[in-house]
């Protein structure tokens, strides 16, 4: 056999080893996103054809407070299969307007109970965060038998990065590092305003409920 031959040869079996591993891969990232109960398609398409119901979409803005505490934007109907693997036991919406039926239809379905603390969404200058309401707020988070729990807001920035930023007063953190993490949410819509109220909120009245610690103190 020729040496062009047998180029030739060598190259197209490395081209088939190089789409059987492709395919294998295609089939992995499914089995992550897919119900494991279901079978496996054997299309070397696969991956292009998962479909939307089987992927875990997290809600705008989403990200892990502590232990069983879970921080984002307002939940879509595309986020209810990642928030089912969570195993919420509740959501803390702090938005005044009311949450909608498909929203509540979900909760329904999965025991998740929703304390609502309608906070205004005003921009700075008239920006009014009231103690009162994220002190109550605190409360719930603080009930370990609300958790696994979803704090949310419209964005996920102001109102409830000024809810986790207390929370981390709770836990003792630095303000440095308090607004380090607020800033990261907010972006360029950081508010002065927001910080200021998360530096002057008096802890006090809270300090005598279980804290969860499993945070670094920072």
């Amino acid at each position: 056999m020729k040496v062009d031959e047998l180029q030739l040869q060598l190259h197209l079996q490395q081209h088939k080893q190089k789409e059987r591993e492709e395919t294998q891969m295609c089939r992995k990232l499914r089995m992550g996103v897919s119900d494991l109960s279901q079978p496996i398609s054997s299309d070397d398409d696969a991956c292009d054809k998962v479909e939307e119901e089987d992927l875990f979409v997290p809600p705008l803005n989403f990200a892990m407070v502590d232990n069983g505490i879970f921080r984002s934007g307002f939940p879509e109907p595309s986020n209810f299969t990642f928030l089912q693997s969570l195993g919420l036991r509740s959501i803390i919406y702090l938005c005044p307007e009311p949450y909608p039926e498909t929203n509540m239809e979900f909760l329904k379905s999965n025991g998740i109970k929703l304390y609502q603390f309608g906070i205004e969404g005003h921009k700075e200058p008239f920006v009014n965060i009231p103690d009162d309401t994220i002190r109550e707020a605190l409360k719930v988070v603080l009930d370990a038998r609300n958790r696994p729990v979803l704090i949310h807001c419209k964005r996920g920035k102001h109102r409830t990065g000024c809810l986790v930023g207390c929370f981390r007063k709770l836990q003792k953190w630095c303000l440095s590092s308090v607004f380090d993490e607020y800033q990261r949410f907010a972006a360029a819509k950081a508010r002065v305003s927001d910080q200021r109220f998360v530096e002057l909120f008096d802890i006090s009245s809270l300090k005598h409920l279980p804290i969860p610690f499993s945070s670094s103190k920072r």
